[in-house]
């Protein structure tokens, strides 16, 4: 077991480990117990009863939450000329097609999200083995892949995220920073775990949502109450 840092352990002390929390004791304390000099994420980890080795059971999708995430997100459109201007006015970082394939083979990725128009994917094809490990293959499920870019760029710019269920069936995201009012973070909560509660595979068996913890960047982790999915 890893060592602790004495300010790790300070924190730890103001959770009581045999209570499960409500959203809203549980964004009030997360601002607590972060002792981190800059103004740390908040995050979220939900474990989900499936199986992502199975394809019918991945939990993959997009929400935009209602107060944004709190960060600048860098946006690439890859277009071809005739969406470009659109993309450009809704607030783009970067436009283009060609020369950012080339950037992207040479080793460029300094981007949040990448947004595609569906004619230009065939393009993208040799980029999967350096966009995919990084998450920012564009994607239909996650609205990444549009003919609608202007729409695609203000929901992200907006606060949109992007989550999936990992290898070991938690989905793991960001919710916020430290400094966003509780109850922020509150409706930031709610409108993921919405969000993943509509996305319940047919496949899946038995308890859906195995557990919930808020926690952040640095600083122990809040055992959520799972009473609160009912109220939604």
């Amino acid at each position: 077991m890893p060592k602790r840092g004495k300010k790790y352990l300070e924190a730890l002390k103001k959770i009581d480990p045999e209570r499960e929390y409500s959203l809203e004791e549980a964004a009030r304390l997360v601002k607590e117990i972060s002792y981190a000099r800059f103004d740390a994420s908040v995050d979220m980890d939900v474990r989900l009863g499936v199986d992502p080795r199975h394809a019918d059971q991945v939990v993959r999708g997009s929400v935009v939450l209602p107060h944004g995430t709190g960060r600048t997100v860098r946006v690439l459109v890859l277009a071809n000329p005739a969406k470009q201007d659109e993309a450009r006015a809704a607030g783009a970082d970067y436009v283009g097609l060609e020369e950012y394939i080339q950037k992207i083979q040479e080793g460029w990725t300094d981007v949040d999200v990448i947004i595609a128009t569906p004619d230009v994917m065939p393009q993208l094809g040799r980029l999967g083995k350096i966009l995919g490990p990084r998450g920012l293959m564009p994607n239909p499920k996650s609205g990444t892949v549009t003919m609608d870019v202007a729409q695609a760029v203000q929901a992200v710019k907006a606060g949109r995220i992007e989550f999936r269920v990992d290898r070991y069936g938690i989905i793991h995201t960001s919710i916020g920073r430290v400094s966003f009012p509780a109850e922020h973070l509150v409706e930031n909560a709610r409108a993921l775990l919405k969000e993943i509660l509509r996305l319940r595979p047919p496949a899946a068996k038995g308890a859906y949502v195995r557990s919930l913890y808020m926690a952040p960047t640095m600083g122990p982790s809040i055992k959520i109450n799972r009473a609160v999915l009912q109220n939604l």
